[in-house]
């Protein structure tokens, strides 16, 4: 993609793909998921996950999985509002941008 991802759309991809699941999801499985919409490595990954925890937008628990310890990530209260006031601004900003391109169009 040649448009700059900012924080707060990064923030907004990762709690969208987050709350798909109520029992939460794990951190490379978040990555994979990122990478199906942008190009991000772990290591631009993993800081923004301690952020939202931080912000208690996200939770985390360890659960062992064939002997070695996943850790999981579940959305809060908390980051379902924030999430909700990023799908209303990103509705605005997608609608703005694209009004704009298509009266460039003549």
């Amino acid at each position: 993609m040649i448009f700059n991802t900012g924080a707060a759309l990064l923030d907004a991809i990762v709690l969208s793909i987050v709350s798909r699941d109520l029992r939460g999801t794990y951190g490379y499985k978040i990555t994979q998921d990122v990478r199906d919409v942008i190009d991000i490595s772990e290591s631009t990954l993993y800081p923004v996950l301690r952020r939202l925890l931080k912000e208690d937008c996200l939770e985390s628990y360890d659960l062992a999985i064939d002997g070695r310890n996943r850790r999981y990530y579940r959305i809060t209260e908390s980051g379902r509002l924030q999430l909700n006031l990023y799908r209303g601004e990103w509705n605005s900003y997608a609608q703005k941008i694209s009004r704009i391109l298509e009266e460039a169009k003549g």
